[in-house]
């Protein structure tokens, strides 16, 4: 299973957006405090399109307590100091959780922790004009590196028939 952590997030949007990115991809939510929102606000609301109905995920007051509750799983962070692209590492066992753990917006994972973790510290390649990418959408490229290597287990590939449906371009393309 996948999971998505996030170390003390402090902007709502990018929260909603993550939680969103976790219903569409059957993942899991883990939020470590502290937060920089209340989880009633209305800006994760708006940015999970209320999707939130159908969500629910974990909360932890510290990283040792998340530490301690999930110990049997493979931690990967997520870090612009990173040794690793992100597409280095396997992800392809389905029979293992995996936590991807972003940090917070202004300063990321504290390096006390990634010192220990040095071997699964991985990195988005991108250019040398920005620092790093929203962590929404860092989010969204780790857990879709981590599905495409697991063959997108339980994922809809075509437009679901509860929506416009797979034929949905065809359909409209006869009624012209």
């Amino acid at each position: 299973m996948n999971h998505i952590v996030l170390f003390e997030p402090e902007i709502p949007q990018n929260t909603g957006n993550i939680m969103r990115t976790c219903i569409a991809t059957n993942s899991t939510l883990h939020l470590i405090k502290p937060l920089g929102f209340s989880l009633d606000d209305k800006e994760i609301k708006r940015s999970s399109v209320n999707y939130t109905h159908n969500f629910s995920y974990y909360l932890y007051n510290s990283f040792s307590e998340f530490e301690s509750k999930n110990k049997n799983g493979i931690f990967i962070f997520l870090t612009r100091y990173g040794l690793k692209k992100h597409t280095d590492l396997d992800y392809s066992d389905t029979s293992k959780d995996y936590y991807f753990i972003l940090g917070k917006e202004s300063t990321g994972i504290p390096l006390s922790i990634l010192n220990k973790h040095i071997d699964n510290a991985i990195r988005i390649p991108m250019s040398e004009n920005v620092r790093a990418l929203n962590v929404s959408n860092a989010c969204a490229i780790i857990i879709y590196e981590a599905l495409r290597q697991q063959n997108y287990p339980d994922l809809s590939i075509y437009e679901p028939e509860t929506f416009k449906g797979k034929n949905h371009i065809l359909d409209s393309h006869e009624e012209n």
